[in-house]
């Protein structure tokens, strides 16, 4: 490829590269002739679903494959040296660290519990270059104090466990940048943080970019990040990249099947009422060899040569390439009839009626909710007086950081927590304290959760038909055998599964696929209420979609009603009637959907909207990060109030705060 619109020249280059994996006696090709290019000072983006490969193929720029992987082709060319023929780990140690180094998902893993933060940068510094310890504590208390951590001496001290999660991620970013590698790979570097935590890291890694002249490589598969990130995109599925192209480029002209059904199915696209869309099927076995266009089986547009001849890559412009045969002149038709179709189906796609709060009833009330936990001798409020209704019918949504008080809200409803202040009224009667044995029951069949981790809230020693009849056999919900199996068989066509499914573990499943098995655990008891806490944060952009459309449907089918907790403020826009803003444990905001999203009033809530990635560069590159202090509240003479400012419209302020509240609306 030439160097066409590139700041500066390539200086790393991976050409046909091919890695195998030697599994229980099988060959599994986990990447097949992939191809990029690296340039100076930017950033490329990787995309796609888990299992495609992404991470595999660049473990391999430093080698870090598993000991049963191995380069079996191609070349990874960097500063005149083919890195695919080295052999030995003192070779790889020239490069890794020094010159690529990587920034990991999950920053607990990648930190050593037991020494302290500044130790291990420290370390880094000394085994690189062997500078004295006193000069390189003090070039590791400078790089902490760049990535944005306040009082650096003292934090040097600390262990991880002292950190939250985006002080953690910092620590692991400083590590990573200590030795002034010329590439630094970050995969998934945001995925399990809030979206004003995560925002602030993005900032973060941009401006070390810059000062330190960095070409950064981001895995992800959430596309709004890569809209704020990258300068450069390249989509990858099954082994391959499909796509490759500047971010407008891809964003505003995709031309690969695979990278349109990914933007198609982001929440921010959708059209409240209609299910989003999202890609059917599972991706191929890489065990068999795969023939023809790996994506087309998922593909309901492909044609007959998708599924006997893989596509070339094709040139869309000096900058764009893609691996598919909608490109070739002979398919030139085909192509722009499907791009009319697509026009012509959003046209059609009007939004639903909003929620009828006029003639609803209340299912749940929450009046002065107050949970305190006791930490040592010190007692701390998690929940400090929160009221709010939800109706026979809606979705309420949650919204808050780690640590708002929104999952233990969540729990006080389902009387996971018992030792609470205040009154939960569920079918008008409270429901919170004593209560007798026969009330408890109908309780647990009436309401039900569905947790945010699949793997650990189902038991692994358990077949799917026992885990989802776990409910029945409690509370004797099935006449016989016979009667059981066709509910659990029901249920599973409901949420999706194959009912053959039935006689394997968890392990065997993935993420998408345990989520369902959790949903058909908390629906088979045929609840009136649901309470889904975070139920999709663990799960890619597609099959996200898929979860959000199978809510959405139980809820119409069966006339359920969600707490549905969360902090992605993008996928709540899509599935809730009303948005409740937690912050500390306080709820600070609440209003319907489309208002708050209009008029947020409180400056938390401006501060979690402003932080939502949107799938567009245009509209990432201008965007204002807006941050929160709560100390620009003066609530010490004039504590605030819950306040309803207009109908519907709650938010928790002073008198001073509403007067200017009122002004701004």
């Amino acid at each position: 490829m030439q160097n066409n619109g590139h700041m500066g020249p390539c200086i790393f280059s991976a050409r046909d590269v091919e890695i195998q994996f030697n599994l229980r006696g099988k060959t599994l090709t986990a990447v097949r002739k992939a191809s990029l290019d690296l340039y100076e000072g930017e950033t490329m983006a990787i995309v796609g679903e888990s299992g495609s490969g992404k991470s595999v193929f660049t473990k391999s720029f430093i080698g870090m494959l598993d000991k049963n992987g191995k380069i079996t082709g191609g070349q990874l060319l960097y500063q005149d040296q083919d890195l695919a023929q080295f052999k030995t780990e003192k070779e790889w140690l020239s490069i890794r660290g020094k010159k690529i180094a990587m920034v990991f998902q999950d920053p607990m893993t990648s930190l050593n519990p037991v020494r302290t933060i500044g130790e291990q940068i420290t370390e880094v510094i000394t085994w690189h270059f062997g500078t004295p310890h006193a000069q390189a504590k003090q070039e590791a208390i400078e790089i902490l104090k760049k990535v944005g951590i306040s009082d650096a001496e003292t934090r040097y001290k600390q262990y991880p466990h002292e950190f939250s999660g985006g002080m953690r991620q910092r620590v692991v970013i400083a590590t990573a940048i200590a030795c002034r590698p010329q590439i630094l790979i970050c995969d998934e570097p945001t995925t399990a943080l809030d979206v004003t935590v995560q925002a602030q890291i993005l900032n973060l890694i941009r401006d070390l970019q810059r000062e330190m002249k960095m070409t950064v490589v981001y895995i992800t598969h959430d596309l709004g990040v890569v809209a704020n990130v990258a300068d450069w995109v390249s989509v990858m599925y099954a082994g391959q990249i499909v796509e490759t192209g500047t971010a407008k480029e891809i964003f505003s002209s995709a031309v690969h099947p695979y990278t349109k059904a990914l933007l198609q199915s982001m929440p921010q696209l959708g059209v409240k009422g209609h299910d989003l869309f999202s890609i059917q099927g599972t991706p191929p076995n890489l065990f068999k060899e795969i023939k023809g266009d790996a994506f087309a089986p998922r593909n309901p547009d492909a044609m007959e040569i998708d599924f006997e001849e893989e596509p070339p890559l094709f040139k869309v412009s000096d900058t764009h390439f893609a691996k598919t045969w909608l490109m070739h002149p002979y398919a030139r038709e085909h192509r722009e009839a499907l791009e009319i179709r697509d026009a012509q189906e959003k046209e059609k796609q009007i939004p639903s009626a909003p929620f009828d709060y006029q003639n609803a009833e209340k299912l749940l009330q929450v009046q002065d909710l107050t949970v305190k936990f006791k930490l040592g001798d010190r007692e701390f409020k998690a929940v400090d007086n929160v009221n709010f209704d939800i109706y026979k019918g809606e979705t309420l949504s949650l919204v808050g950081e780690s640590g708002s008080g929104k999952t233990t809200i969540g729990r006080a409803i389902m009387r996971i927590y018992n030792k609470v202040d205040g009154k939960i009224i569920f079918g008008g009667e409270k429901i919170n304290g004593r209560i007798d044995k026969k009330k408890a029951k109908q309780l647990h069949m009436q309401m039900q959760m569905i947790f945010q981790d699949p793997m650990a809230s189902l038991n692994e020693r358990a077949k799917v038909d026992y885990i989802i009849s776990e409910g029945l056999y409690n509370y004797h919900l099935f006449d016989n055998k016979e009667d059981r199996l066709k509910k659990v068989e029901n249920i599973m066509n409901e949420v999706g599964l194959s009912s053959d499914f039935s006689s394997r573990f968890p392990h065997e499943f993935s993420g998408g696929q345990r989520q369902r098995i959790g949903i058909a655990r908390s629906l088979v008891m045929n609840p009136d209420f649901v309470v889904a806490d975070e139920p999709i944060s663990a799960l890619d952009v597609s099959i996200r979609a898929q979860v959000i459309n199978l809510l959405n449907k139980m809820k119409r089918e069966r006339g359920l009603t969600y707490l549905f907790i969360a902090h992605d403020l993008s996928v709540v826009r899509f599935i809730s009637d009303r948005i409740a803003v937690i912050h500390k444990g306080r709820i600070v905001e609440l209003a319907e959907c489309e208002e708050l999203f209009r008029h947020p009033l409180h400056p938390y809530t401006k501060a979690l909207l402003s932080a939502v990635p949107y799938p567009d560069p245009e509209v990432e590159k201008n965007k204002v990060l807006l941050t929160y202090d709560p100390a620009m509240h003066n609530y010490e003479s004039k504590p605030p109030i819950w306040t309803e400012i207009l109908p519907g419209h709650f938010v928790l302020a002073n008198e001073e705060e509403l007067e200017g509240y009122r002004k701004e609306l």
